[in-house]
């Protein structure tokens, strides 16, 4: 049987984020659509489609811990695979997503 390698991401808790973010060395992803950012998203979080990730993957700070979030962590964890794929380093998939994020009592705005 072939061994196929995974791309290395972490995942990351909404728990675990505040102090993250509090380090000052981290940027947020949000790859949901248009439509779906619009209803709200994690404060500071750079809006980047899923659909153009690949297009788009150099604007992103590769000095700096990358944690991409979608709805429910499924997209999110594309997002990150793929990233981590190309190289980007200190990748994380936010566990359960935005939806998690707001149940733990999250600060999303508009």
């Amino acid at each position: 049987m072939e061994k196929t390698e995974v791309a290395d991401f972490k995942i990351i808790t909404v728990a675990e984020l505040p102090n993250l973010i509090a380090s000052g060395n981290a940027q947020l992803v949000d790859v949901r659509t248009d439509a779906e950012i619009a209803r709200g998203r994690i404060a500071g979080a750079i809006c980047l489609p899923l659909h153009l990730l690949p297009m788009r993957l150099q604007d992103l700070d590769a000095k700096k811990s990358t944690v991409f979030y979608c709805q429910m962590g499924g997209r999110s964890a594309q997002a990150a695979a793929f990233a981590a794929a190309q190289g980007l380093g200190d990748v994380y998939n936010l566990q359960g997503g935005i939806t998690a994020w707001a149940h733990a009592g999250g600060n999303i705005v508009v």
